[in-house]
């Protein structure tokens, strides 16, 4: 199976330099521009490997996001920093590897040798696991990408980069895996860990969503038990939240 590989830069002289690269090592790339798009794509399919320019604004949340996806679809991940860039963050988010910009040839060619050996193709898990879809929470004006590990008609279990603020009541939004069918709504978050891990009630959905949702349980078979164990947290996460006013 061929490798690939996602570029997440708006830095066109960076750009150049890898792509000629990865052409050389045989790599398919993909680019994109903006933090926002990566989340998508990183969990929409499967990539070889990551490179982020850590100068683009949620650069870290990427990272972070590269590191939530399931074992045998975790990228190996490339930060490209500056001489102004904090490289504390980069290594807090999983980084594998440090690019230096601006971008010398011959150092980029050894990183990017030495980090295709580690990138393990297996043709089993090359495509998006059922579950492992891209929930939107919003939090005031911030929007908060998480990944949904687990779905039933009464809600949600999901992972998250950081732990989820103190509140209940959140609106959200996600596409249901397989399909173009958007569920929006609010969730009341029930439980959540330090980790980033959570469970969601939903509260409100609206007429449509939850007539796709439940079309799409039936179809595959949910019973109505593993609406428990859907919203029921994970022995080690004992955090409640508290309501904010």
């Amino acid at each position: 199976m061929e490798l690939t590989a996602l570029l997440v830069s708006r830095d066109r002289p960076s750009l150049r330099v890898l792509a000629a690269l990865l052409d050389v090592l045989q790599i398919e790339h993909q680019t994109c521009h903006s933090s926002a798009d990566a989340v998508e794509l990183l969990v929409r399919r499967h990539h070889s490997g990551l490179i982020i320019d850590f100068d683009l604004p949620g650069a870290g949340q990427v990272a972070r996001m590269a590191q939530m996806v399931t074992p045998q679809r975790k990228p190996v991940v490339y930060a490209m920093v500056s001489a102004f860039t904090p490289v504390g963050g980069a290594f807090q988010s999983g980084v594998n590897f440090v690019l230096y910009k601006p971008m010398i040839y011959e150092q980029v060619a050894r990183s990017l040798h030495a980090g295709q050996r580690l990138m393990r193709p297996n043709p089993r898990h090359s495509h998006r696991h059922p579950l492992e879809a891209l929930v939107h929470l919003q939090f005031g004006t911030t929007t908060l990408p998480a990944i949904m590990l687990d779905l039933s008609e009464q809600g949600l279990a999901l992972q998250a980069p950081e732990p989820l603020p103190a509140v209940h009541h959140v609106p959200l939004h996600f596409l249901l895996p397989g399909t173009s069918h958007l569920v929006e709504g609010t969730g009341k978050v029930i439980w959540a860990d330090d980790d980033g891990r959570a469970g969601m009630f939903f509260s409100r959905l609206t007429p449509a969503s939850r007539h796709h949702l439940k079309n799409w349980l039936a179809k595959r078979g949910s019973k109505t038990k593993d609406a428990v164990r859907v919203l029921l947290p994970p022995q080690k996460s004992r955090r409640s939240v508290t309501t904010s006013h």
